[in-house]
């Protein structure tokens, strides 16, 4: 896993972000939600600490549902770039393959299995039928960054 800075930004080049730090933990979620708005099987991210991301061009749109979990898009292309997860404004969920660089972030959790495609699957080390409890997240991201390290 580069721990370096890593840059990436959306489809058409008009927004773009940088982050300053290694990721947290890696998921992929398969939620019916990031399903369709991924139009994919499921959505795979990077979690990162607010104040190691900036954007450095342009200027995102909120998309999704609009509440107070803010999911990030190109207001040109519509890619979904990154989220600020509701009462967590110290952390930013990039989607990971809007990195540059995004063959390095395999997911180490996935969660909503209990959504899941049947065919869907990934390497997870840890699956989870819906979150994880909030108590195993200290527990997860130390395992997490010793395998990484």
């Amino acid at each position: 896993m580069q721990t370096s800075i890593q840059a990436g930004g959306c489809r058409c080049g008009r927004v773009r972000f940088r982050v300053k730090a290694a990721p947290l933990v890696t998921m992929a979620c398969h939620c019916t939600g990031c399903q369709r708005m991924t139009a994919s099987a499921f959505s795979l991210s990077a979690l990162y600490p607010s104040d190691c991301f900036e954007i450095t061009q342009g200027e995102p749109a909120i998309g999704g549902l609009h509440g107070p979990t803010r999911h990030f898009f190109c207001a040109h292309c519509m890619s979904w770039m990154f989220t600020r997860p509701e009462g967590a404004d110290q952390f930013v969920n990039v989607r990971a393959t809007m990195l540059d660089e995004a063959g390095s972030y395999a997911p180490f959790i996935e969660t909503y299995t209990s959504e899941k495609l049947a065919w869907a699957t990934t390497p997870a080390v840890h699956s989870f039928e819906q979150f994880p409890p909030m108590e195993l997240y200290p527990k997860l991201l130390a395992e997490y960054a010793e395998r990484s390290s």
